[in-house]
């Protein structure tokens, strides 16, 4: 197989995608992830940055996600319906593609909705070796579902945690987690309540899904030193953190003008001072200063991620050959006879 036919289009498929991770490995591969989303952070100045393309519902929202470095442009589609697992259906999918600049054509088309996890768990991850303190080793998930594993791991892998406290509304979920972690080298418990999940927790990650202001984690819950990954919260309406964490954190961001819509820093005023994570992972910004600061990564997503993802992705196709090319670019003999090429057709029907 080969990738050299520009009217082809590789297209990496849910099945693919699930064999590419598995013959790479699960962590390696949220390593490889993170380490391209880190290059591009560090070359922040050489993409588009726009707050993605929102279109809301009562049930959800459904979204477009583009960037381009000038070489490469990239977008995902992505929806988000927490109503959807109750109906048997994922809360998020998602697909993307990335193009060739210079002539327009797409270069690969890919599933996204596993891929996303693996993203999204890798920049938590990636962020928090510039904010965890140093040495933390105990880490509380709570919000249970489909993100939780690939959090975990993703914290393995690039902090090495190694203890989880666990916790979820819904004891099937929890109990699904710690099921999918055994022998991933964890110490597993199963919390009651998230005050208890916190307790002895040197990271908080909160990654829950319903769609509206909550407060998963309260000021009383959170003490000196910590880390907060917060995950859930990622459209107008949905928040998890009482405010009051808020004003007594430092607050980490991707992409401001984004985060101010949706993050947690929605319920702050505009000019509360932020500092956006391509400025730390350059050494412009510091990020984690002393023990006792409260460090937050208000983690909504953003295109660049995506992005890093799918680069990352289409470098690993000659290696493993998981891909099928899809014959999706028209290609006349002449370039302005298309309407001959479709006519010269009907001779094979």
């Amino acid at each position: 197989m080969t990738l050299e036919n520009l009217n082809i289009v590789p297209f990496v498929s849910v099945d693919h995608m699930m064999k590419i991770v598995l013959e790479i490995g699960v962590e390696e591969t949220l390593g490889g992830i993170a380490d391209y989303i880190e290059e591009d952070f560090k070359r922040w100045e050489f993409f588009d940055k726009t707050p993605r393309i929102a279109s809301h519902s009562v049930e959800g929202v459904i979204e477009l996600m583009p960037t381009s470095d000038g070489e490469l442009y990239g977008f995902k589609y992505v929806n988000g319906h927490p109503k959807n697992m109750a109906e048997g259906f994922q809360t998020v999918t998602a697909f993307g593609v990335l193009s060739d600049v210079s002539n327009g054509y797409p270069v690969l088309l890919s599933e996204m909705t596993i891929l996303t996890a693996f993203r999204t768990a890798a920049t938590s991850a990636l962020v928090a070796k510039y904010l965890a303190p140093k040495g933390a080793d105990c880490m509380a998930i709570i919000g249970n579902g489909a993100q939780s594993e690939f959090q975990a791991l993703g914290f393995k892998t690039m902090l090495g945690i190694k203890k989880l406290r666990l916790f979820d509304v819904d004891p099937a979920a929890t109990e699904k987690c710690a099921a999918n972690l055994v022998d991933k080298g964890f110490d597993v418990i199963q919390c009651k309540t998230p005050q208890e999940a916190v307790e002895g927790a040197s990271v908080i990650t909160t990654v829950t899904a319903d769609k509206q202001f909550s407060t998963i984690l309260t000021d009383n819950m959170v003490g000196s030193g910590v880390h907060i990954n917060a995950v859930g919260g990622d459209c107008p309406g949905k928040t998890e953190l009482h405010k009051d964490i808020l004003t007594r954190s430092d607050i980490f961001v991707e992409f401001t003008p984004q985060t101010r819509i949706e993050g947690e820093i929605q319920q702050l005023s505009d000019d509360h001072p932020v500092i956006e994570m391509w400025e730390v992972m350059r050494g412009e910004k510091k990020g984690r200063r002393d023990n006792k600061q409260i460090t937050l990564f208000d983690s909504v997503g953003f295109a660049i991620e995506d992005f890093s993802a799918l680069r990352f992705i289409r470098d690993q196709l000659q290696r493993t050959g998981q891909y099928q090319n899809l014959d999706i670019i028209a290609d006349p003999d002449d370039t302005r006879d298309l309407f001959g090429m479709v006519m010269r057709a009907k001779a094979n029907l």
